[in-house]
């Protein structure tokens, strides 16, 4: 359900002591678990788990920029939109080429670090969308903050099941078919975001 009463003037801009609140809480938990994921996929060797930490990044400071422009003019607003899809993108293309370097280079990564840190990942996760789920539609600022926090709760099931295949067949693939998959889907989230704030540059130039 919309937070906005008054949908007639148009998309949930997040001007909301309540939307603020509960940007602020997820900011602390992603910055939190961003800090938790990398050290452990690098001392795992786990590039999932490295892409999962990476997202978390990016969350944190969508979140931030977000909670910055609220109440912004609706150009500002989408400028910032569109820098959060530009970013989502170079992050994909970073997880691509570092996907690739651990296939040709690295060895096999940590399962069950892999599993433990991917469970509490997850439950930051979940408790993150839980806290945005009022909040999923809105202009492009609101929208991509929650196509971030959907991306990391799909992400760190994709984790678990990434450290459950690493274990079963003590090879990387599934760990590299994770972080693949979970690119792609920071590509298709970015695509989306940068659509929708161009729409929203379009809309504040005629208004200008």
């Amino acid at each position: 359900m919309n937070a906005r009463c008054d949908h007639d003037q148009g998309p949930f801009e997040g001007v909301s002591t309540d939307y603020r609140r509960r940007l602020m809480i997820v900011i602390g938990l992603n910055a939190a678990m961003f800090i938790v994921e990398l050290t452990a996929g690098q001392l795992a060797g786990s590039q999932a788990l490295q892409a999962d930490a990476l997202d978390f990044l990016g969350d944190a400071a969508t979140y931030a920029i977000t909670l910055a422009v609220i109440g912004a003019a609706a150009r500002t607003r989408a400028l910032a939109a569109l820098g959060k899809g530009v970013s989502l993108f170079l992050m994909a293309l970073l997880i691509f080429s570092s996907t690739l370097y651990q296939a040709l280079i690295l060895g096999v990564p940590q399962a069950e670090v892999m599993g433990l840190v991917g469970l509490g990942a997850l439950a930051v996760n979940v408790g993150s969308v839980l806290v945005l789920m009022r909040y999923k539609e809105g202009d492009a600022n609101v929208r991509s903050v929650w196509l971030c926090s959907r991306n990391d709760a799909i992400g760190n099931i994709a984790v678990m099941a990434a450290a459950l295949g690493v274990w079963g067949t003590q090879t990387a693939w599934p760990d590299l078919a994770v972080a693949a998959v979970m690119a792609g889907l920071f590509l298709t989230s970015s695509v989306q975001i940068i659509a929708q704030s161009r729409r929203e540059l379009q809309v504040a130039g005629k208004q200008t």
